[in-house]
C-alpha cells in the first residue's frame, strides 16, 4: 500500500530508524504485513554491480548512477509493487533520493538527470531524512562492529565527502533545490537528528508515522480499490477453502455463495439499520459509550469491522485488523471499542480459544453474515448512500440504488461495486452477478 524510504548520510542511522519505522508501523497499523529492504540491493545481481562500481570508483557518474537505476526499476516492480497491491507496507533503507544525491548532486550528473534515469521507479509515499553531523556519522562507521554488521566501508571516504553528502540531502529535501517530477509527488519529513539515544530517534519517529498515518493519504503507487479488491478476493478464496476450526469453541466457517440469505440487498440494509437505531436508543449502555459510536451503520469503523469478519469468520483483535488492511484500516483502540460494542450489541458472538491464553476470537452472527457482505459489495459508494439517505428520509430503501445511478455523478464507484460483487457472488448461487448498472439496480430490489 505504502512505500516509506529512509535516507540520509553514511552513519546517520537509516538502518535503525528502519527498523524502528517497521515496528511503528507493525503494531500500530493495519497492514496485512510490514516489510523491510533496502538499496541498493546486496543480495541481488544489479545491485552488486552498483555497489562494485562505487568500491571500485571504475566508472563516470552516468555509469554508476545507471546500474543504481537499473537496480531499483528491477525492485520497484519485481518485488516492491507487488507486495503494496496486496496491502503491504514496504520499508525500504535508501531509495531514489540517495540517487538524487549522490549521483545527481555531488556526483555532478544533476537531478534532473538522475529523476530522468529512474523515472520508471515507484515514488515513495513519506520519505524520512534522518541526519546527523558528519564527525558522528564518522565515528559510528569506523566502528568494527557497524562495518562488520554493514559492510559499507565503500560509501565513506572522508570529513569532507560526508558534509557534501549532508548538504546535498539538505538542499534538496528542504527545498533549495527544486525536487524533479515525478518525485515531487512525495511527502518528505525532516531532518530528524540522530545525535542522541536510540530512545529518543524511537519517539520522534513514532510521532511522525503517526501524524502521516492518521493524515489518511492517498498511496501513489497503487489504487486503493485495486488492493481492496485484492485482499477481498484472497479472503474469499481463503474462507471458501476453510473446513473446520476445530478446538478454538467456534463453530466450522461455512460456504456462503447464498449470502443474501433469501432477502433483497436493500433489506438487509433497512433491517442491520433499523437494528443499529435500536441499539442507539436503548438504555443498556451509558451515554458516554453511545458518543463514542457511529451513528450511521456505513461509518467506515464498524463497516470495517463488519465486513471483515463476513470474510475471515472468526479472529482476534490482532488477526481482524490485519485482515481489514490499511484500505478499511482502524486504530487498535478504536477497533476494540468498535468489537466490544457489537459483542454487546448481539452483533458478534466472542469466545475465549479452548487452547492457550490467547485473545478471545470474535465471530460475526450468522443474521449479521449478510450485512457483512453487502456492505463491501457496496463500500465503494457507502458515502452516496449516506448522502442519498440524508436528503430523502422518507423515501424507501428499494429506491436508493436507482436513483444514485439515475443521478449519473457516481458512475465510477458504481463500477467498482460491480467489480466487488462478482468477487463475492450475487448473494443468490442461482443467479450471476450484475454486470451492468441496469442490472446493478435490479439486483439492488430483488428483481
Amino acid at each position: 500500500m505504502f512505500l516509506f524510504s529512509i535516507e540520509g548520510g553514511d552513519g546517520s542511522g537509516k538502518g535503525l530508524a528502519t527498523k524502528i519505522v517497521s515496528e511503528v508501523l507493525e503494531s500500530e497499523f493495519s497492514f496485512s504485513s510490514v516489510e523491510q529492504t533496502g538499496e541498493p540491493r546486496r543480495g541481488h545481481a544489479l545491485g552488486k554491480l552498483a555497489i562494485d562500481s562505487v568500491r571500485k570508483k571504475s566508472m563516470t557518474p552516468e555509469q554508476e548512477a545507471g546500474l543504481f537505476a537499473a537496480d531499483r526499476l528491477d525492485h520497484s516492480h519485481g518485488w516492491i509493487l507487488p507486495r503494496l497491491i496486496e496491502g503491504r507496507a514496504v520499508v525500504s533503507e535508501r531509495n531514489i533520493h540517495s540517487s538524487l544525491v549522490y549521483q545527481g548532486i555531488v556526483g555532478g550528473i544533476g537531478v534532473e538527470k538522475a529523476a530522468h534515469m529512474n523515472s520508471a521507479a515507484l515514488i515513495p509515499d513519506l520519505c524520512i531524512w534522518v541526519d546527523c553531523d558528519p564527525e558522528i556519522a564518522l565515528r559510528r562507521i569506523r566502528n568494527e562492529t557497524l562495518r562488520a554488521l554493514s559492510n559499507k566501508e565503500e560509501y565513506f571516504e572522508t570529513t569532507d565527502f560526508q558534509i557534501k553528502i549532508r548538504q546535498g540531502y539538505s538542499d534538496l529535501l528542504s527545498g533549495s533545490i527544486e525536487m524533479p517530477t515525478p518525485f515531487d509527488m512525495g511527502a518528505i519529513l525532516g531532518p530528524i537528528k540522530n545525535e542522541g539515544s536510540p530512545d529518543k530517534l524511537r519517539s520522534i519517529l513514532k510521532e511522525a508515522i503517526r501524524s502521516f498515518m492518521h493524515a489518511r493519504p492517498n498511496p501513489i503507487n497503487v489504487d486503493l480499490e485495486q488492493v481492496d479488491q485484492f485482499q477481498i478476493k484472497s479472503l474469499v478464496s481463503r474462507s471458501e477453502g476453510q473446513k473446520t476450526l476445530s478446538g478454538l469453541g467456534i463453530s466450522p466457517a461455512k460456504r456462503r455463495k447464498d449470502w443474501l440469505e433469501d432477502n433483497t440487498p436493500w433489506k438487509v440494509l433497512k433491517s442491520a439499520m433499523d437494528d443499529h437505531k435500536r441499539t442507539l436508543s436503548s438504555e443498556e449502555f451509558n451515554q458516554e459509550r453511545l458518543d463514542e459510536m457511529p451513528k450511521n451503520l456505513l461509518n467506515h469503523s464498524i463497516s470495517s469491522v463488519c465486513g471483515t469478519l463476513s470474510l475471515i469468520h472468526s479472529a482476534d483483535i490482532s488477526e481482524l485488523r490485519s485482515a481489514m488492511g490499511p484500505v478499511r484500516g482502524v486504530s487498535m483502540r478504536h477497533t476494540q471499542r468498535i468489537v466490544s460494542f457489537l459483542k454487546d450489541s448481539g452483533w458478534i458472538l466472542q469466545r475465549k480459544t479452548l487452547i492457550g491464553r490467547e485473545a478471545p476470537k470474535s465471530q460475526l452472527r450468522d443474521s449479521y453474515f449478510p450485512y457483512g457482505r453487502l456492505v463491501l459489495a457496496i463500500w465503494p459508494i457507502r458515502g452516496a448512500i449516506m448522502k442519498w439517505h440524508r436528503e430523502n428520509p422518507k423515501t424507501h430503501l428499494r429506491f436508493l440504488m436507482g436513483q444514485i445511478v439515475k443521478s449519473g455523478q457516481y458512475d465510477a464507484a458504481l463500477s467498482q461495486s460491480l467489480s466487488r460483487i462478482s468477487i463475492l457472488g450475487s448473494g443468490s448461487s442461482d443467479k450471476d452477478p450484475p454486470k451492468d448498472l441496469k442490472s446493478l439496480v435490479d439486483w439492488w430490489m430483488g428483481k
